[in-house]
């Protein structure tokens, strides 16, 4: 009697803790604090300057110091391998003011290390009083030690194909983003490979098509802010903090996408937050630290989100949903080999009102008599002693501990407190 006085005890406290888990999702701007270096003139920028609108300049292979600014409609082609332009540590390497600019299988490699002014690789810029620039294009170039990789800001209608960019060799959020969208639109962002870079992010951008890239060891694979009507397909996000983020944006598509290992305190697969009229569909989020995390989405009245035909395979938590969530579709998803189904931090079942239909969960015990292939009764879900660490995320430590395993035992068979209703799925599928 003791001892289940004592789990009482331990249960209350646990469950009123405070918590100080936040998930972080700003950008910090660092200040530049190093040395100030001077650009120097690029010994083919005279070659750029004294050509007409519409040349092509190949390049022999050799290094070439870079500083370039192209203000004209031309290309620059490697026309052999090993052409290397070299930002030689200052600024970025080239930088872009025209429309109808190509940039083509060359290596460009070691930009300025200035946050500040956004160094980068390739620096792609329209203006707000002379309008965007638009069909540019940049391909099967080789981007190394440059703190920004490809950085657009008012750029419309534009290639980005087959890259490979990495960042400098710093911690992890001090580098820059692999690729930036900054008021850019209906841009094709596709078939490129980051790697150790910070993040790509789509910023009041819309119309993108992101499609059959690979991002592995950064932070946010992809980050949207108040963006919509962008296309994410066929992508691969492994080994990074988070994979899909969208925040502040409306009417995106995200099929067809694998997202895997994003680990850690934030690990999330897909994260949604004050999103609204999103449809993911036919993804694969396996072996994340949460599946798929919904924050106040969908946000704006009587909109909705489409989560269907996707798989939630052996995650930590598979869906996990904090504060308001309603108007949310989920149908046939496989739920499988995920320690935790479903956790809301919440703590009402009022604010969490969706819809769950004809999908699998492997956690559902039932029976399939008239052998129709969905489950003769609902699967229901509740949280019982596992409401301490979804309230609480530092219990978590305590998880599969023989204590914590009595607790929920304990809360099933003769619960002192009342369990959270969670979900129903009226017709869960039996096998899939």
């Amino acid at each position: 009697m003791k001892q289940l006085l004592f789990l009482s005890i331990l249960t209350f406290s646990l469950l009123y803790a405070k918590s100080d888990f936040i998930y972080e999702t700003r950008e910090e701007v660092v200040a530049y604090t190093g040395p100030m270096k001077e650009t120097h003139r690029s010994s083919i920028q005279d070659a750029i300057d004294n050509a007409k609108e519409g040349s092509i300049i190949k390049l022999k292979a050799g290094i070439y110091e870079g500083n370039i600014v192209i203000t004209k409609p031309i290309s620059i082609i490697g026309a052999e391998e090993g052409v290397i332009i070299d930002g030689m540590g200052v600024g970025s390497v080239i930088t872009v003011k025209s429309s109808y600019v190509t940039l083509k299988n060359l290596t460009i490699q070691n930009s300025g290390e200035r946050s500040d002014v956004l160094d980068a690789a390739i620096n792609m810029t329209g203006d707000t009083t002379t309008g965007a620039l638009v069909q540019n294009e940049v391909s099967q170039c080789k981007i190394l030690d440059s703190l920004l990789g490809i950085n657009m800001e008012i750029v419309n209608n534009s290639l980005i194909k087959n890259n490979y960019i990495t960042s400098k060799n710093y911690e992890l959020g001090l580098r820059g983003d692999g690729i930036r969208l900054w008021y850019s639109n209906d841009n094709m962002i596709q078939k490129n490979h980051l790697y150790r870079s910070r993040d790509m992010v789509v910023w009041y951008s819309h119309g993108n098509t992101i499609e059959e890239n690979l991002a592995e060891h950064g932070r946010y694979s992809l980050h949207f802010m108040y963006a919509g009507k962008n296309f994410v397909h066929n992508n691969v996000f492994q080994y990074n903090s988070v994979g899909i983020f969208f925040m502040y944006s409306n009417d995106t598509i995200a099929t067809g996408n694998v997202i895997t290992n994003a680990l850690g305190a934030t690990g999330i697969g897909i994260g949604l937050k004050d999103s609204s009229n999103f449809t993911i569909e036919n993804n694969t989020i396996v072996y994340n630290a949460q599946g798929m995390y919904i924050d106040r989405s969908p946000f704006e009245p009587d909109s909705h989100l489409w989560i269907r035909n996707n798989q939630f395979l052996f995650n930590s938590e598979a869906l996990h949903f904090h504060s308001l969530c309603e108007n949310g579709i989920f149908e046939n998803n496989v739920v499988k080999g995920n320690i935790e189904d479903v956790v809301n931090d919440s703590r009402s079942s009022d604010n969490f009102k969706n819809e769950f239909t004809k999908n699998y969960w492997d956690n559902y015990e039932g029976f399939d008599t008239n052998m129709d292939g969905y489950g003769d009764n609902p699967y229901r879900v509740y949280q019982y002693a596992d409401k301490l660490w979804a309230y609480n995320p530092s219990v978590k430590f305590f998880y599969g501990s023989p204590v914590m395993t009595l607790l929920n035992f304990l809360s099933k068979l003769a619960p002192f407190s009342e369990p959270i209703f969670l979900l129903e799925d009226k017709t869960p599928k039996f096998t899939h």
